[in-house]
């Protein structure tokens, strides 16, 4: 225990370096894979806007890509992330690998949810003539929003894991911390408090994201 006190000024600067690692996934893979996921949607066999190669050629992106273990796929990433970002290793090229690898999960995650919207909804609308960007924006998000914000809620929990991996790939964050100072230097403490406010941090927004989709769920 007293091996802690020594290292607690440092845990401000290791949870703020694990909440961007995850606004940027959420913001970046999460836009990402709202956009993918939608196209999958509306462009599979009886969607707003029917379209095979593209439906199959992103269904066998996502496909290939989600599978592969976040760890492995950041090493395969390292020459992209190089090229993008200008190093292979550091917050830069852990931030885009955590993009890269939520962009195809949450994909299909918004594809999953979305179709959980009822067919007679959206055929409505298009009998009363509207665009399919309209039917987008106007019904099958809103409509979806419930499921979606679930979806999230799960793929925020996920990225939270990946994130334990950034001391590993030259990152800094709660992950790295507990690597660095508890893994070691041989000091459970450590590695159960950072444990500990992963845990207090995914709860928080497990319980946000409940609430908000309850709420909209009995809209």
């Amino acid at each position: 225990m007293n091996d802690l006190i020594p290292l607690l000024p440092k845990l401000p600067e290791a949870i703020l370096q694990t909440v961007i690692y995850v606004t940027a996934a959420m913001t970046i893979g999460g836009g990402l894979g709202l956009f993918f996921g939608i196209v999958l949607v509306v462009t599979r066999r009886g969607g707003i806007a029917p379209n095979a190669p593209v439906f199959y050629t992103l269904n066998f992106l996502v496909n290939f890509v989600r599978p592969i273990p976040f760890l492995i796929l950041a090493f395969t990433l390292q020459p992209l992330a190089r090229l993008v970002t200008g190093t292979g290793i550091g917050d830069p090229a852990f931030i885009f690998m955590l993009c890269f690898a939520c962009t195809f999960g949450i994909s299909r995650l918004v594809e999953q949810n979305l179709l959980t919207v009822p067919p007679g909804v959206i055929e409505a609308a298009r009998a009363m003539g509207a665009s399919r960007i309209r039917i987008i924006l106007t019904v099958l998000i809103p409509e979806g929003l419930g499921p979606l914000v679930l979806g999230y809620t799960f793929a925020f929990v996920a990225i939270m894991d990946m994130t334990a991996l950034a001391g590993i790939l030259g990152a800094e964050g709660l992950g790295n911390f507990a690597l660095l100072y508890g893994y070691r230097q041989f000091n459970p403490w450590v590695t159960w408090t950072a444990m500990l406010i992963m845990i207090a941090i995914v709860q928080l927004v497990q319980l946000l994201g409940n609430g908000l989709a309850r709420k909209l769920l009995r809209r």
